[in-house]
């Protein structure tokens, strides 16, 4: 397939599953913050979808990467990224719930109802792990809000990235969908290092509550494409990938390029070292597996606890490519949760009403066929805090419910049907598979 192909096709599968329209559409429609998570019985969703102890606060922090390499000018130049933080807040923290603002691929303007509350200080009685969460291209930082609040109120701190060049409200997907697209491959990671710098090292509103020692990470689509790369699957792009996802045709240039792009752990190149602190990985969908664009001798040598969360008919990330990634990874913590007849849209909050309302480039963004976003958001709430109370905070108990039978769907056996999953209710653990590296305990 040549380049050119290979980017039409790139760009009508982006179309599908996480293009977006320029900003300078936004609707100016603010209206009541809608509500996606109405209330919902516990006794159909699993164990660890509860509300832990805390109550939530949340802050917009504007942070800059200083001196970074440029893609449209091919020098440094500070990079502006936003993030949004959840974290658990002070016991005294008694403000109206927030919302959270942003834009859908055709620029449409929605708002969402939070369960957090904005600016509040924080809970000085503990320390709490720090946990990146890095969208998809394109995306936003709120995206996966969900898992942020869900987190925090367990007590930890969650940092979510708006990755410059690589939002809805950056890229004109209709006229030019590869504008962000080089800057995605060479920032992914980078952002998710620096944002995890900033808050064990530099001085911040939540550095004295930070546990230095652990912390983890959750990606999505691109998002994981950089965690993969983050907690040490070193890039390995050749010169005919580095052509096909740049659309550069120099040898020369495509040569320097390859060479940018194979960087690891966060924009090392010599000898590069993981975080110590990166505890637990999460990746949802990643990207470049099915192109082959990670070293398999890097991804051997992983040794941080790595959860794969994939659809089985993922065509964007291809599920093909996404368990290779899982059966290349070295750690002997890993797992992969298969959504069966899934496709790409499993991490990203529900469709807001006027996306609803709109076209399929917009509902295209959190639809899936097969599956109810809501469902898909408590199960990931369920097994990402089950990762992170196992691996980044050591709880042992919490590990159990990251040891199971490889089918959820109870199959009957004998005339009875086979026990659920740990942590689900009988008859709601369907349609999911279970990997593990290790063998079941019992």
């Amino acid at each position: 397939m040549t380049t050119t192909h290979t980017l039409k096709a790139l760009s009508k599968a982006l179309l599908l599953a996480t293009g977006c329209l320029t900003a300078s559409t936004v609707f100016a429609d603010q209206k009541t913050p809608e509500q996606l998570y109405p209330p919902l019985t516990s006794e159909v969703l699993p164990e660890l979808t509860a509300k832990g102890s805390y109550s939530v606060g949340v802050q917009t922090l504007d942070l800059i990467n200083p001196a970074q390499f440029d893609p449209a000018t091919q020098g440094e130049k500070d990079r502006p990224l936003k993030v949004e933080v959840w974290y658990p807040a002070a016991n005294s923290a008694n403000a109206p719930l927030t919302s959270y603002s942003d834009i859908t691929r055709t620029g449409k303007a929605f708002t969402l109802q939070a369960d957090a509350m904005r600016d509040v200080a924080i809970n000085n009685k503990e320390h709490y792990p720090v946990i990146v969460l890095s969208h998809g291209y394109t995306g936003y930082r709120t995206i996966m809000y969900y898992l942020g609040e869900h987190l925090a109120s367990h007590g930890y701190i969650v940092a979510a990235i708006d990755h410059t060049d690589s939002t809805n409200a950056d890229v004109d997907f209709k006229n030019a969908p590869f504008s962000g697209f080089f800057s995605t491959l060479i920032n992914r990671s980078r952002d998710q290092q620096f944002v995890l710098n900033y808050f064990n090292e530099q001085s911040n509103f939540a550095s004295k509550q930070v546990d230095n020692k652990k912390a983890g990470i959750i990606g999505y689509s691109m998002g994981g494409f950089g965690a993969v790369n983050t907690v040490g699957g070193c890039y390995d792009f050749n010169e005919k990938t580095t052509a096909m996802f740049t659309g550069m045709k120099d040898p020369a240039q495509i040569k320097q390029v390859q060479q940018l792009l194979n960087s690891c752990a966060g924009g090392q190149y010599k000898n590069p070292q993981v975080d110590t602190r990166i505890k637990a990985m999460v990746a949802f969908a990643p990207w470049g597996g099915q192109h082959n664009l990670f070293n398999a001798s890097a991804m051997q040598n992983i040794k941080v606890p790595s959860l794969y969360i994939a659809g089985s008919l993922d065509d964007i990330s291809g599920y093909e490519g996404i368990k290779n990634l899982y059966n290349q990874t070295g750690s002997t913590d890993k797992y992969l949760l298969t959504y069966k007849n899934a496709r790409h849209n499993i991490a990203p909050h529900p469709a807001p009403a006027i996306a609803k309302r709109s076209s399929e480039l917009d509902i295209g963004h959190y639809y899936e066929p097969s599956w109810s976003m809501r469902t898909l958001n408590e199960t990931n709430k369920h097994f990402v805090l089950a990762m992170m109370d196992c691996h980044v905070k050591g709880i042992t108990s919490q590990c159990e419910y990251l040891d199971l039978p490889q089918n959820g769907d109870q199959a009957v056996v004998n005339g009875k049907p086979l026990p659920a999953w740990h942590g689900f209710d009988n008859r709601f653990s369907t349609g999911m598979d279970w990997q593990q590296a290790k063998p079941r305990t019992k």
